[in-house]
């Protein structure tokens, strides 16, 4: 009979998946000599003082791996069926249907004082300093409206409020509306207000190329039409999280792409100051069928594909990529890349202690990849992935954001070195 060693949910995570292979039953421990217990040592002289650490690694050690303390825990409301009305100079938030909640629990945390204004929209005091994980886009609030205006009024007073506030500089409009079934459902409406404000500005400070806005020192100027009225707000375009209307960065899908997944890699990209480019070597794991090691070809990038799969035939004949048959928890680079790629439907922890293990030893300079979520608590899952990819694996400039594309998983850019 054989039997499974229960490990302690307070041990520090171990990085043992480097000798087990993809085939193998991962909720067993490996039997290989190194993964076996320590040998018995006599006990101890008892002594004062707190005990030593379990593993046997120096206090100092297991101190600085040690998991983030966690807030306690926040209850958020139930989202109304009509939007409340918001206030002005706090922020609106918006954010992926189903994850209101958890947005709210991270504004919480940061101490912001948020409010549930509706389905995916969700408001605060102030902006935290790290921006929200669960947030596709955030406005400081300028006006409020109700629905019951004409169309005429509105535009009037949405186009006065703006004159009135922001009196210099490049505007940038867009309007969206919640991206929710009821909100999606005024899309026409959110149009129609769109080009009835438009008409009511100047002219020559209007911005029409939305991709220069962060160049052009542009204040991005969003109009959010709501069930139950519509929020007028605004943010500099190089402070915000996204340039498309609401955060909602829809990225085409190649026809000959294998899967959806291309589109996150392209959403993550978006917003970095850099991409991978020609002659950059970029390592993918979990690359099968090859999503993402296709659009890292397609700018011209060397990539090391590694999965135990196949990939696609047209992908695996491309010059440029060589495709490593092997389990991305046991390969090891031959030399540093330029980037990493992951986008594994795996453990969460498991993953990040992979890629802390990347970042640690100094395999790669930049990081791209997609960390699934788990049914429930979402918040200090991702807390701990924080703290492991920073403390442990010594990642930099980290950001973490629920994309557009993603869904129950979250987007991770990082570097080193820079």
């Amino acid at each position: 009979m054989r039997f499974s060693r229960v490990i302690p949910s307070d041990w520090p995570p171990r990085e043992r998946h480097d000798t087990v292979k993809r085939n193998r039953d991962h909720a067993m421990p490996s039997r290989r000599k190194d993964a076996r217990r320590p040998p018995k040592r006599p006990a101890p002289r008892p002594q004062k003082g707190p005990p030593a650490p379990r593993s046997g690694k120096p206090a100092a050690k297991q101190a600085a791996t040690a998991a983030p303390a966690l807030p306690p825990r926040v209850k958020a409301p139930t989202p109304p069926p009509e939007m409340i009305p918001a206030q002005p100079g706090r922020w609106l938030w918006t954010c992926r249907a189903g994850f209101e909640a958890h947005l709210f629990e991270e504004l919480a945390w940061a101490d912001a004082s948020p409010r549930m204004l509706g389905e995916v929209l969700v408001e605060s005091a102030e902006r935290p300093v790290e921006p929200p994980v669960f947030a596709r886009t955030g406005i400081r609030v300028l006006a409020s409206l109700p629905s019951a205006q004409t169309l005429d009024l509105t535009a009037e007073a949405v186009a006065s409020r703006i004159v009135s506030v922001l009196t210099d500089g490049p505007l940038v409009l867009q309007a969206f509306t919640p991206d929710s079934p009821a909100g999606n459902r005024l899309a026409d409406d959110a149009d129609a207000l769109l080009e009835a404000v438009r008409t009511r500005l100047p002219a020559d400070r209007m911005l029409e190329e939305t991709w220069r806005a962060r160049e052009a020192g542009a204040t991005l100027v969003e109009l959010c039409v709501a069930p139950g009225g519509v929020i007028v707000g605004e943010v500099p375009a190089r402070e915000a999280l996204s340039l498309s209307p609401g955060g909602r960065q829809r990225m085409r899908r190649p026809t000959d792409s294998p899967s959806r997944a291309a589109m996150k890699l392209e959403e993550a990209l978006v917003n970095l100051p850099y991409e991978p480019g020609r002659g950059e070597v970029c390592v993918d794991l979990g690359a099968a069928p090859g999503g993402w090691t296709q659009r890292l070809v397609a700018r011209g990038a060397r990539v090391i594909a590694v999965d135990p799969a196949k990939l696609m035939p047209e992908l695996a004949r491309q010059p440029r990529v060589e495709h490593v048959q092997e389990s991305a928890f046991a390969y090891t680079p031959e030399e540093p890349v330029d980037w990493l790629c992951c986008d594994m439907a795996w453990r969460p922890l498991e993953v990040a202690q992979l890629l802390a293990k990347w970042g640690r030893r100094g395999w790669a300079t930049h990081l791209v990849a997609n960390i699934k979520l788990p049914m429930k608590d979402k918040n200090p899952l991702l807390l701990r992935v924080r703290h492991i990819l920073t403390e442990e694996g010594g990642w930099q400039g980290l950001t973490m954001r629920q994309l557009y594309h993603d869904r129950d998983e979250v987007t991770v850019t990082a570097h080193r070195g820079l």
